[in-house]
Formats: C-alpha cells, structure tokens, sequence
C-alpha cells in the first residue's frame, strides 16, 4: 500500500474509533458507511470513482469495526438505492429486508463494491436503522441511523480530500418536565 493509501487507511480508522469512544457505542452496535472515493480523491462525488481506494477504505473501515466488536454496513450509492452490504449474519441479525443486487464500482461505488469483496458472507439489505455512522464525502447516510440522531464532530475530520460528518443514535426524551431518566442525556 502506497503512502497516501496508508494515511486515508488511518484517517478511517481514526474517525471509527472517535465515533466509538465519543458516541458513547458499545460493542455490538452496528455503523454505516457512506464514503465517496471520488471525493476522497479530490473530485466531485459521482465522478472519477477509485476502486483499489475503495478497497482501501472498506478494508480499514470493517477492520477498524472488527477490532471494536463493532457490526460494519457499507452505503451504497443512489444508483442502487442506498442499499447496504454486510454480513449476512448483521441482516440476519437484525431482520433486514435482503436485496439481490452486487455493488460495483459504477453502480454501488468502489467502497460498497470493495466491502462486497471484503466480506466473508456479503449480503445487501434495502434499508437500516443503525446505531451510528459515518459519511465521508456527504454521501447523504444520515436516512440510515436509528432516531434520534446527534451529530458528533471530530476535530479535523477528513478522509483523505473529503469532508467527514458522523453522528450516533440516542434513545428519544418522552414524560415532559416532570419525567426522570435512567441515564444521562449524551
């Protein structure tokens, strides 16, 4: 792996563990990945898309996910919906409606195409409700976090040339004024 590659490969890995330790994730929690590699390239989302950066990025993603007990699920992109690739067992697990569909590169984008190949089970689901996730190059992923959503910021959050939001789920308020909680309100 070049240097670049290596830098964008710890950039993710980077924004995973933030997002777990920030948003308060436990292990078991499921994330989404929304990623462009065309922006993280430098380009316009949609154009120029980088498949071996696509490898690169999915592989630090699941890995990063994998080493936190962390269930991972890759974005596809508007071309097949926003389906999602995982392993079959997260669909199972969570009782996903399942598509048939294969993400490739120009149809899907080169992170969702490089999660397929990199998932030992790959399985598409037509929609999530996660727990957290991250968008690398607003790809538009916040439709798949769980209500309520809250953004959570990273100090110089970048993937490469992209910009980088992330947010995490919390349970909703309910009672009014005079309700107690059992936990703090992150």
């Amino acid at each position: 792996m070049n240097d670049t590659y290596a830098a964008i490969a710890a950039e993710m890995t980077a924004c995973v563990r933030h997002l777990f330790t920030q948003g308060g994730l436990h292990t078991g929690a499921t994330v989404v990945l929304g990623c462009s590699t065309s922006e993280v390239a430098g380009g316009v989302i949609g154009h120029h898309s980088v498949p071996e950066l696509g490898q690169v990025l999915a592989n630090a993603f699941i890995d990063a996910c994998d080493t936190l007990g962390l269930h991972a699920a890759v974005q596809c992109c508007e071309h097949l919906n926003r389906a999602l690739v995982m392993e079959q067992a997260t669909l199972d697990r969570l009782r996903l409606t399942q598509v048939n569909v294969r993400p490739v590169p120009t149809a899907g984008g080169s992170t969702a195409a490089g999660a397929y190949e990199r998932f030992r089970h790959p399985a598409m689901a037509m929609s999530i409700q996660a727990d957290a996730a991250i968008d690398v190059g607003d790809t538009l992923v916040g439709m798949h976090i769980r209500p309520v959503a809250v953004p959570l910021r990273m100090p110089d959050a970048s993937v490469g040339k992209a910009h980088v939001v992330m947010a995490y789920a919390r349970h909703p308020l309910i009672g009014g004024a005079r309700a107690q909680y059992a936990q703090a309100v992150r």
